[in-house]
């Protein structure tokens, strides 16, 4: 008797691990068809999928997000909606549902999903950029603070770095734009937005030494912007041949020099100040500022430049290649 009850327990965690195992392969085969576009066909699958295994968070989220692809708004909420409330929902969970929404244009109902979202994902980078541009579109210029909480709580999250810098190139501020854009186009370097923020950048760069005493280009008080200047300002006298990749490169060697002969790098650390003291020990500092400024300023005069450093050009990139930039968390001071 015992023998025909084991045999009965293994037969059922065979079919089980059978059953798993097959509900996975499904999920692969239906996101090749996502891949291809072929959204009909990922919808069947994936219904096969949670006929298997209808409390699978992960099928329900693909096949919402099918759904969505096929403009079937209305299946695609009757999926995703009764996960909301699970514990285990994540951010993605919530960001389905609020797209859903949005195309239905129920935007007050996508912005209160969003903030519940946050109460239950407070550290959500990609939840405060998507709430922050649901409010940027709504003119509701609130959406600043939910960038600036992003990139508090998830600062190794890109996107709110890309849309704050955005928000603060078309502002009075003439710092943050500059800082939070470089650590964008260094999380993404080959993001198809980044020649636009190195274009911000070469503008901001413009913009800050525009005024001959840079101290008075921010109106913030805090210790690290007041610093940040104070070593600016100490350059000046480069800016007046003009800023370009060239007087940038210059600048911005002089700057980092200033700033790691004081003890403001030990009170105030800066992950991107650490990046550009490592390129500067590495030699590839002047790479790095004509990837940055050269090809936003004039790409043929750029490309003849990396085509006469062709050594040290090949080297930054191999450099920039190997490795993947983040911010630690505790270096904010917005």
């Amino acid at each position: 008797m015992m023998k025909n009850i084991w045999l009965a327990i293994c037969f059922s965690c065979a079919c089980c691990s059978l059953a798993a195992q097959d509900v996975k392969e499904l999920q692969q085969t239906a996101k090749t068809f996502m891949r291809a576009g072929d959204y009909a066909n990922a919808v069947l699958v994936l219904n096969r999928a949670r006929q298997a295994e209808p409390n699978n968070m992960e099928v329900a989220k693909d096949l919402s997000l099918s759904y969505y692809l096929q403009k079937d708004y209305s299946r695609a909420m009757e999926t995703i909606k009764p996960f909301l409330d699970a514990d285990n929902a994540d951010d993605q969970t919530f960001q389905i549902a609020a797209n859903i929404l949005r195309q239905q244009d129920e935007v007050k109902e996508a912005e209160k999903l969003y903030k519940k979202a946050l109460k239950k994902l407070p550290k959500s980078g990609p939840l405060y950029n998507d709430l922050g541009e649901l409010q940027w579109n709504q003119k509701n210029y609130e959406a600043i603070k939910q960038w600036e909480d992003g990139i508090k709580e998830d600062p190794s999250y890109a996107n709110n770095y890309y849309n704050a810098s955005r928000y603060y190139f078309f502002s009075a501020e003439k710092v943050w734009g500059l800082l939070y854009g470089e650590i964008y186009v260094n999380m993404d370097p080959l993001s198809n937005k980044t020649p636009e923020i190195k274009q911000m950048m070469l503008d901001g760069y413009k913009k800050l030494f525009s005024d001959a005493n840079v101290e008075n280009a921010s109106k913030e008080k805090n210790n690290f912007i007041k610093k940040y200047l104070q070593a600016m300002n100490k350059q000046t006298s480069v800016a007046t041949t003009g800023i370009n990749a060239g007087s940038l490169s210059m600048i911005r060697t002089r700057f980092i020099l200033d700033w790691f002969n004081t003890t403001d790098n030990k009170k105030l650390p800066f992950r991107l100040f650490d990046y550009q003291q490592q390129l500067l020990r590495e030699g590839l500092f002047e790479a790095y500022n004509q990837w940055l400024f050269g090809s936003a300023q004039n790409l043929a005069a750029y490309q003849s430049w990396t085509g006469m450093h062709q050594a040290e050009n090949a080297d930054f990139i191999k450099f920039q290649s190997g490795r993947v930039f983040r911010i630690p968390e505790g270096e904010y001071y917005k």
